[in-house]
């Protein structure tokens, strides 16, 4: 069977305008590494089977009960940061201090999405150790270049869903680890709150700041804040 387009899956979910399933809380720790062609992340491809299927992520998931133990009530970005170490390590092998990582983005999925994980993005160094994956949940692992990554995906060698294609974007931009890290540093998480709508082109990405974010109109007059994910290549525009 010929597996459909991630962006025929966004046109097809905006179309519906049907909610998706309760939203849950995820966390995921973007790992970064300095190496003699640049900053390089760890990425790694999810089981086809599971949730975000096929695509290539970094290492994170859902905040488990355990995540909360002994934490204040509502202490909800400390149990996502646990989440994060907790999922590095278990998918990768590599143990993560939670000290270390840095919060990076907030990121809410739109209504229509199927399963909707409201994860928190943190960026820590990775430490020294061996990748070791399952393959299982994660069927393979690769170290890239953010730009590396961004052309993979518009050659069809990779999937990304449009957070991860956006932070690569920003880290793309950063010469190395401390660069990245004192860019997260130095600035308040943001948070990004999605809107899908369809164009002739493909399914577009809205964000705040963009002009048709609150109409829907992706044609609206003005700013731009949105991944326009056309399947001759993915652009994101922001000013």
């Amino acid at each position: 069977m010929t597996k459909e387009p991630h962006e025929d899956k966004l046109t097809r979910w905006a179309q519906s305008g049907k909610s998706g399933e309760a939203a849950v809380e995820a966390a995921t720790v973007i790992l970064l590494r300095d190496s003699a062609a640049g900053l390089e992340t760890l990425m790694l491809r999810k089981n086809s089977k599971i949730a975000f299927g096929g695509m290539w992520v970094f290492p994170g998931g859902r905040v488990d009960e355990g995540d909360r133990h002994e934490l204040e009530q509502g202490d909800d970005f400390a149990a996502a940061r646990r989440a994060a170490a907790r999922e590095a390590q278990e998918e990768t092998g590599l143990v993560v201090a939670e000290h270390s990582m840095v919060a990076f983005s907030h990121w809410t999925p739109p209504p229509i999405t199927p399963r909707r994980f409201l994860t928190w993005f943190f960026a820590a160094s990775c430490p020294r150790g061996e990748v070791v994956i399952d393959d299982g949940e994660i069927k393979d692992h690769d170290w890239m270049r953010p730009r590396q990554a961004l052309e993979r995906r518009d050659a069809g060698d990779i999937e990304l869903a449009p957070p991860t294609f956006v932070t690569l974007f920003e880290l793309a931009r950063c010469g190395d680890v401390d660069a990245a890290l004192a860019m997260a540093r130095g600035r308040t998480p943001e948070r990004f709150q999605t809107r899908i709508c369809v164009s002739d082109a493909g399914p577009i990405a809205l964000w705040h700041g963009d002009a048709g974010y609150e109409s829907g109109a992706h044609d609206a007059a003005g700013a731009r804040h949105r991944l326009s994910m056309r399947k001759d290549g993915w652009r994101y525009e922001r000013g």
